[in-house]
């Protein structure tokens, strides 16, 4: 394997989804030298996933960046997983592994999805509503399949629609959100007409597939994958038979590389000033880690930080301000819409594994007060997905808070681990 150094930059970004070409794109009509970096490969982050063709949003700001090629590196297929020193993070490729120099860094790490535990998640064909989409686009065959989509918010009728498009069997949308929430959600709209537009066009899009509100599943049935589906209805339980459950219990925000840097949190969030910089200076912060606010917020924000990051701060009054504290106050609207019942924190049986990784099931866990103390005994949050998936979910059903982040932040290679220990 090879170890190599990539830079210095000017501006590092780490992201390639809408916050990150925004960044991008503005630091490239700043006349300076930057780099993305992302682990897919291809740009675009999941909102994007693929071609910038059918995407217009995508396609407006690559054309900048095609212009600029010559200021611009692109890392597809590239992995962050420490920090070995200032102004250096240490990258994984294929085969490689390289030391990524910069003077300032702007991170959009993007966020994943939330799994909630109940009995029979773990079976296949159980997957994220992102997921599962994500996979028909890579190319999994959905047409004619009949498929249940669970949880939370607008994601849930933006899959439904996509896999409906593909040739899907969609049987039924279940809400957890209440029927008065999403009432008072609907008024609420008249301050956003744009949303409101996008509303109406999905909801043309969806016309056919039942949908319910104050529903969620309760448990996925099946002897070697995915049979059917338990739901709760109106305080009533049904069965449904499917081929495949997908899950969007919200997003999670993707802190793991800010807190590695030294970067605080408020409310689970990166913290930055009204310029987008965090609390370590020169490096910066855009997207869903400051707070899922979706793809308006994640462009504005960073086009604030790159602008900021090559010293041209926008002024408080400027169109890019505006635009991001309207697009706060929808995110604001979304959270308290769709904000995750009591009743999912009882799901879990004892015999329910929430950490996949390990197979450490909820009675194990409630025996314990804290993320440490759960760890130690259990070996919770220990194996390949780090804590990724089943440290939301204790957040969620316990209120525990994972004590400190350490590298290597994602699984990476012995081969990489010592280049990381014997200095870039």
């Amino acid at each position: 394997m090879n170890s190599g150094s990539t830079g210095p930059f000017d501006v590092l970004v780490v992201g390639g989804g809408p916050a990150g070409l925004s960044a991008a794109t503005r630091v490239v009509e700043c006349g300076k030298h930057v780099a993305i970096v992302d682990d897919n490969l291809t740009l675009g982050g999941q909102i994007w996933r693929g071609s910038p063709r059918g995407n217009p949003g995508l396609v407006d700001l690559f054309e900048p960046l095609r212009q600029s090629l010559s200021k611009l590196a692109v890392l597809s297929g590239t992995r962050v997983f420490d920090h070995p020193a200032p102004g250096v993070l240490l990258a994984e490729q294929a085969d490689d592994v390289c030391a990524l120099r910069y003077d300032k860094l702007i991170l959009a790490t993007g966020a994943r999805e939330r799994f909630l535990p109940f009995p029979g998640w773990t079976l296949p064909k159980v997957m994220g509503a992102g997921g599962l989409q994500a996979m028909v686009k890579s190319g999994l065959p959905i047409e004619g399949k009949r498929v249940v989509v669970a949880g939370t918010g607008p994601l849930l009728l933006a899959v439904a629609s996509y896999l409906k498009r593909h040739g899907a069997q969609v049987v039924l949308i279940c809400e957890q959100a209440s029927w008065s929430a999403l009432a008072a959600f609907g008024l609420r709209l008249i301050g956003f007409r744009q949303k409101i537009k996008e509303a109406l066009e999905l909801q043309g899009k969806i016309a056919g597939i039942p949908f319910a509100a104050n529903t969620w599943p309760v448990a996925a049935l099946g002897s070697s994958k995915l049979e059917s589906v338990t739901i709760s209805r109106g305080g009533k339980t049904s069965q449904i038979a499917c081929d495949y459950l997908a899950c969007g219990f919200h997003l999670v925000p993707n802190t793991e590389l800010p807190l590695l840097l030294g970067c605080e949190l408020e409310n689970d969030n990166v913290k930055v000033d009204e310029f987008q910089e965090t609390t370590v200076p020169g490096i910066f912060c855009a997207g869903e880690p400051l707070g899922i606010g979706g793809v308006e917020s994640a462009i504005v924000e960073g086009a604030i930080a790159g602008l900021t990051a090559c010293g041209q701060k926008p002024s408080g009054d400027s169109d890019l301000f505006r635009a991001r504290r309207k697009a706060r106050r929808f995110a604001r609207l979304m959270e308290r819409t769709f904000a995750l019942r009591r009743e999912l924190k009882d799901l879990p049986t004892t015999n329910t594994v929430v950490c996949r990784c390990e197979d450490v099931t909820y009675a194990r866990l409630k025996q314990h007060s804290s993320w440490r103390a759960g760890k130690l005994h259990t070996r919770c949050g220990m194996g390949p997905c780090q804590g990724r998936v089943c440290g939301p979910a204790t957040k969620f059903l316990f209120d525990w808070n994972p004590d400190s982040v350490r590298p290597p932040i994602f699984p990476a290679r012995v081969e990489s681990l010592a280049t990381s220990r014997n200095g870039t």
